[in-house]
């Protein structure tokens, strides 16, 4: 039975909400700053001890001793795909289904290009209000394949790829917005008109219930490094359905992708499970600190973080209401991931003043301020005096000071 998580109304039943959680050891898994409250875990998730550890072993025993023979004593070689096998619990797949290799930029340009096969016609199309990178990679590759490019508009991407019969790129959840998409609605829509959706999932993996088994899904990608913490640029991951695996080519075929990549043949070979998916030699330090971070997920219970999840952000959603702010996220928790997003005219200033307070929240221009909710590592008492403190910004305009008008190249 899963835990009733309900958001707390004062600070003594945030106090007690925490002292009550089952998943309160999870954070002990990670090594933070005292005294931060860190609300951009869905931007880029913190270390944990494990991950550190990991990247240690790694680096300091494996590759400074081990040097090139760790590719075979520390098993280096398949490190990418036993960390897929690790991940795939979290998405609903199966082991052999998932890689983890390259980019998400690289990863949607690989399964885009190969669904074509799959497709009733080769029409591309994503929607305007989805990731910039999505929307790039895809109106690059209709221009290079010489085939229709659809930019819908938000919301109609669906309805395009039902006229169309061809692929859709789709976020499981919007970036901005932490709307929650219908996988397994949208599936259906695929398959009645025979197209093909890829889905993003960069901003739902670790926070919200993947089941792409379930859900009919057959391609998707997604990051490593938001909920689940696997360190600045660690490596994508890409999802393809066992019995599609043999039929689809990679339009990037690269020799740890061959299937004999050590025979060092002047012709292509495809591997014949989802290694045919790999390129280059695999980044083996960001793979290790990646293996070791998706410990802290190995004994959790997915539908207790995505509970948690829920809970917080019915926290911010609420207190953000009573500040009459412009809230931009849905509600209904069910229908929301793992962070929410609300508009105001002075965003960026308001971010900064937070961070002042040592609480570190997220900007997206020209108007949003986005706070993460990691259930892992957060408690309902950071969110609690998080949102005091927007309000204490807010009601005394402390944002309105010329050092936080000033923005970095990062945002």
């Amino acid at each position: 039975m899963v835990m009733a998580y309900h958001p707390p109304k004062s600070r003594d039943e945030a106090v007690a909400t925490d002292r009550h959680d089952i998943l309160a050891h999870a954070r002990e898994a990670f090594d933070m700053e005292g005294g931060l409250v860190y609300l951009v875990g869905h931007s880029l998730g913190p270390a944990t001890h494990n991950a550190l550890d990991a990247l240690h072993q790694a680096a300091h025993y494996d590759w400074r001793r081990g040097l090139v023979r760790s590719w075979n004593t520390a098993d280096w070689f398949t490190l990418a795909k036993r960390t897929g096998g690790q991940l795939a619990r979290l998405v609903g797949a199966k082991p052999a289904e998932i890689m983890i290799a390259d980019s998400v930029s690289a990863n949607l340009y690989k399964l885009a290009s190969a669904a074509g096969s799959l497709a009733a016609s080769s029409d591309l199309i994503v929607e305007e209000d989805e990731f910039p990178t999505d929307q790039y990679v895809i109106e690059a590759l209709a221009g290079m394949s010489g085939v229709t490019f659809h930019r819908a508009a938000p919301g109609e991407g669906l309805g395009k790829l039902a006229e169309t019969g061809g692929v859709l790129v789709h976020s499981l959840i919007n970036y901005r917005t932490g709307a929650l998409r219908d996988m397994a609605a949208a599936e259906k829509i695929a398959a009645d008109c025979g197209g093909v959706i890829v889905w993003d999932l960069s901003h739902a993996t670790g926070v919200v219930d993947v089941s792409l088994s379930k859900a009919g899904a057959r391609l998707a990608a997604g990051c490593t490094y938001k909920y689940l913490n696997g360190g600045p640029g660690a490596p994508s991951f890409l999802y393809v359905r066992k019995d599609l695996t043999g039929k689809l080519e990679s339009p990037l075929p690269g020799w740890m992708g061959h299937a004999r990549p050590f025979a060092f043949e002047a012709t292509y070979t495809p591997a014949e499970d989802i290694t045919r998916f790999a390129n280059g030699t695999p980044p083996i330090l960001s793979l290790a600190a990646l293996s070791g971070a998706l410990e802290a997920f190995e004994a959790l219970d997915i539908s207790l973080v995505v509970a948690k999840a829920q809970a917080l952000g019915d926290l911010v959603t609420r207190r953000a209401g009573e500040l009459g702010l412009d809230i931009r996220s849905p509600l209904d928790a069910s229908k929301r991931g793992g962070h929410v997003s609300f508009a105001h005219p002075n965003a960026h200033e308001i971010v900064r003043a937070l961070a002042a307070r040592n609480i570190l929240a997220d900007f997206r221009a020209p108007d949003t301020i986005r706070f993460g909710l990691s259930p892992l590592f957060l408690r309902f008492i950071d969110v609690w005096d998080a949102m005091d403190a927007l309000a204490d910004i807010l009601e005394t305009k402390s944002w309105d000071k010329d050092e936080y008008r000033k923005r970095a190249a990062v945002t």
